[in-house]
């Protein structure tokens, strides 16, 4: 059963009452991440993130670890571009040191000058670790490519020298104003727990925020342009940004359907075509990123340098396809059930389950039964995934991250400059 909640000041408190699970996983969601930074304060959602393990004026960051695994559970927190969340997940009969762990580090986190230098350090060598792994880093630079200077292009870590000048006023400040507002805030428990339980442990100590969030800025148009950033590498790795849809858009369930058949998977299209058929890369995949106002498609390959002429128009021609044909019933069923698959499976764990409800909430301001989605998914038909496909991408323009031992002069480089 699944119970909502909405405190006077706006705070959400949603709960999946799931009595035959032996636990619980209660989190806390708050609507800001890296979208929500100016260009100075790049990293300091990320920041926070980090901080917010590093203890209260109740416990030190020794003593909120072991208070989690003292019990066997689970606690964790991460940072996406537009939402932030903590949470942990412990047997049921362990719910109140949750609750109580959550609370204090949400409220009562110190955000101590000595932690902060410390963690400074970790984060830039977080920082260095993604830039000396390539086919993550191409992600980030595609972001640069497709979104500009828009929020929604910066990395999530933050760089070197916004990361380097954050003060503890900066942290403070930013989470008094993007954390610290009710509107934001989404409170969600999935697994062997009560709603009226949650209600009191979560409402007295949220009710009193106040305040109001700052808007975000608009998502841009997307950029097209194919840019090369030249590394002494052994291959070169490629990822083309095409435009996506949005979390509300109606097509979502058609794009997530292309994405399966296009490289979502290892029977698509791309993995079949260029690792299992050609044997000219490792890693070749396609997907998705959705946000409030946008997404995006990602294709992403990594392969050595002479290999470029024959994969390349592999990928141009795969994209191609997809809008000038109607994909087969064998390709959409296989899709369709994958889909659900992955639905259905998330709902064998209740941090799966506590996730889906908070997201839910924070993009469509209501629950989604797993039925409808179903019902959705089961609905699409290959013209819905051509139309989609052609509305986005019949233009045939991308946005395109070329990163290793090529340069925009070289032969090699010609296919992804006739576009």
């Amino acid at each position: 059963m699944i119970e909502k909640t909405v405190l006077s000041n706006g705070v959400r408190i949603l709960t999946e009452t799931l009595p035959e699970m032996h636990s619980v996983a209660i989190g806390i969601w708050i609507a800001a991440g890296s979208r929500h930074e100016q260009e100075h304060e790049n990293g300091l959602a990320h920041f926070i993130e980090h901080m917010l393990f590093k203890g209260t004026a109740r416990y030190s960051a020794a003593d909120i670890a072991r208070m989690v695994d003292a019990v066997g559970g689970v606690f964790n927190a991460f940072t996406a571009k537009e939402y932030t969340c903590l949470y942990i997940k412990v047997l049921h009969q362990h719910s109140a040191r949750a609750m109580e762990v959550l609370c204090d580090i949400f409220f009562h986190s110190l955000f101590h000058e000595a932690e902060i230098e410390k963690e400074r350090n970790v984060i830039l060598q977080e920082i260095s670790m993604v830039r000396d792994t390539p086919d993550d880093y191409i992600h980030d630079l595609l972001g640069h490519v497709y979104f500009g200077r828009h929020p929604l292009g910066r990395a999530i870590l933050g760089n070197r020298k916004s990361v380097c000048a954050f003060s503890r006023q900066h942290i403070v400040d930013f989470y008094a104003r993007e954390y610290l507002v009710p509107e934001r805030i989404i409170i969600a428990a999935a697994g062997r727990i009560e709603h009226s339980r949650m209600l009191d442990w979560f409402g007295g100590r949220f009710e009193h925020l106040s305040g109001t969030a700052v808007p975000y800025r608009p998502a841009p148009p997307p950029r097209f342009k194919t840019v090369f950033y030249y590394r002494n590498l052994e291959q070169v790795h490629i990822c083309f940004g095409i435009p996506g849809v949005s979390h509300q858009d109606p097509g979502r369930y058609a794009f997530a359907a292309a994405n399966a058949i296009l490289g979502g998977s290892m029977s698509s299209r791309l993995f079949q075509e260029i690792r299992e058929n050609r044997g000219l890369a490792y890693a070749v995949y396609s997907c998705i990123a959705s946000f409030h106002d946008a997404g995006v498609l990602c294709v992403y390959l990594g392969i050595p340098p002479a290999a470029l002429p024959e994969a390349l128009p592999i990928v141009q021609r795969e994209l191609s396809r997809m809008c000038d044909e109607q994909v087969s019933v064998e390709e959409l069923n296989t899709a369709k059930e994958q889909l659900k698959g992955n639905l259905l499976l998330g709902l064998e764990s209740t941090d799966s389950r506590m996730s889906r409800l908070a997201k839910c909430e924070l993009y469509y301001g209501m629950h989604l039964s797993v039925q409808e989605i179903i019902a959705s998914i089961d609905a699409l038909t290959a013209e819905d995934l051509q139309m989609l496909m052609r509305m986005l991408f019949d233009n045939g323009r991308y946005a395109c991250v070329v990163l290793g031992p090529v340069k925009k002069d070289d032969a090699a480089a010609h296919a992804l400059l006739t576009q």
